[in-house]
């Protein structure tokens, strides 16, 4: 009985400590954040919700549509649409249920179709691709990736359209499985592949994020929020992206992630960083190329120039988590609040009694495009 015991300590001993060494620890990251541009209040807010949020995506007419966030673990409605001051489901609540897993990144493309990325809870069920045409909501792509493209551990978070609505390209952040990926997935012949797996730019850095006084570490410290790629951003020529534990921004000419002869040794060597960012989730771009990143450990927006220059736009403490980025029209960037130290590992009662959950908006002075 003394040995069984003396065995199952070990055990337990070298378990707890393999999962530290691969998913615990971490070193502060230093501040970034300069003398905020914009006054706090020009931070407006579009709507509170019950639920918390996940992503958030606006058309060129206005229409806001949002995905709860599904660390929440949600019953009901995923993904919904902000009309007169009520949140609805959108599709129905009805074809929800039937379509959606656990979906999160969304995107509006330029032919007003609607993307949303359904990660299947961490790639444990199939993940899948959707898009919905918003003028009718009908349902025009419901396509299931295989496991070499949604591996068990991966979590297929973030998507954006290219301006002619030909290319997504989705972020695989990787939690759990620690191996962070761009996926390149064709409109047209329905085509996935995954590219830069494993690579630098991708990769999280061995960065604790703590916000608002709150370490984010779980299970004693046995587990830290790290995660690869989060943000991305699609202009004309480039693609931006970075780790949600990364110090750096870097892009990559999307020819050459569309390029599908060039080897992934030569894709790797045209890689650049383009600047250092803080501990970010959310990206977007606007029509002069000025690239917005969010600050989880600050609660601020930075923009970094085409000059590769990194300046904080606005700071506000009533964001928790600035999550996704979206531009909708009269130059409003909108910016869905996750409150994610709220949710995970959290109860249905605290997740509850922390809400409500908000979008904002506000205008940074620079021209954006939605779906682009």
């Amino acid at each position: 009985m003394k040995n069984i015991l003396l065995f199952l300590i070990i055990l337990l001993t070298v378990a707890t400590t393999v999962l530290w060494v691969r998913h615990g620890g971490g070193e502060p990251y230093p501040d970034l954040t300069g003398a905020p541009q914009l006054r706090s209040d020009a931070l407006e807010e579009v709507l509170a919700y019950s639920e918390p949020i996940g992503n958030v995506a606006v058309s060129r007419s206005g229409r806001v549509f949002f995905t709860v966030h599904p660390e929440s673990r949600p019953q009901g409605n995923k993904l919904l649409e902000y009309v007169n001051g009520a949140s609805v489901p959108f599709p129905s609540l009805r074809s929800q249920k039937d379509l959606f897993d656990t979906p999160l990144g969304i995107a509006i493309d330029r032919f007003d179709r609607l993307w949303v990325i359904d990660h299947g809870n961490h790639g444990m069920r199939p993940a899948h691709i959707v898009a919905i045409d918003l003028a009718t909501g009908e349902i025009l792509r419901n396509q299931i990736f295989d496991e070499f493209i949604a591996p068990a551990g991966s979590i297929l978070q973030d998507l954006q359209v290219s301006a002619n609505g030909h290319t997504v390209v989705i972020a695989d952040a990787s939690f759990w499985l620690k191996e962070p990926a761009l996926i390149v997935y064709d409109v047209e012949t329905g085509d996935a592949r995954r590219v830069l797996e494993g690579h630098p730019s991708v990769s999280a850095e061995n960065y604790l994020i703590k916000t608002h006084d709150h370490i984010m570490e779980f299970l004693g410290g046995m587990i830290a929020l790290r995660g690869g790629v989060a943000g991305i951003a699609m202009g004309k020529e480039w693609l931006h992206y970075g780790a949600l534990n990364g110090s750096g921004l870097y892009r990559v000419r999307l020819k050459d992630l569309r390029d599908r002869s060039l080897p992934a040794s030569q894709l790797a060597t045209r890689i650049e960083r383009y600047s250092d960012k803080p501990l970010s989730d959310g990206l977007s771009i606007d029509t002069s190329g000025g690239v917005y990143i969010t600050d989880v450990e600050h609660s601020a927006i930075f923009r970094v120039g085409v000059d590769g220059r990194l300046s904080t736009l606005i700071q506000s403490t009533k964001i928790r988590w600035p999550d996704a980025l979206s531009f909708g029209p009269d130059g409003y960037l909108y910016v869905a609040d996750s409150a994610l130290p709220e949710l995970i590992l959290k109860s249905t009662e605290h997740i509850q009694a922390n809400g409500p959950y908000r979008i904002f908006r506000f205008r940074p002075g620079f021209e954006g495009v939605p779906g682009q």
